[in-house]
């Protein structure tokens, strides 16, 4: 995706692989950053939500194309 400060491509990868990218990359990043992220995993979807809400940051995106899972994400 486009228009984010980084991205991570996370196709491919089981639960919990694609949070442990995810949380290692956002605790790198400063307030206000944002990250795209394509999974395959279905369970990214509960996952990163739940990331997102229990750590304060904002889920900008979350949506399903085919068999990928497109993800927004902007540190708090």
């Amino acid at each position: 995706m486009n228009g984010t400060d980084y991205a991570i491509d996370a196709v491919g990868l089981e639960c919990p692989e694609p949070l442990m990218i995810v949380r290692n990359k956002v605790r790198g990043m400063s307030s206000g950053e944002t990250v795209s992220v394509v999974a395959t995993d279905p369970s990214t979807m509960r996952d990163l939500s739940n990331f997102c809400r229990f750590m304060g940051h904002e889920l900008v995106t979350s949506e399903r194309n085919g068999e990928r899972y497109l993800f927004v994400i902007r540190k708090g």
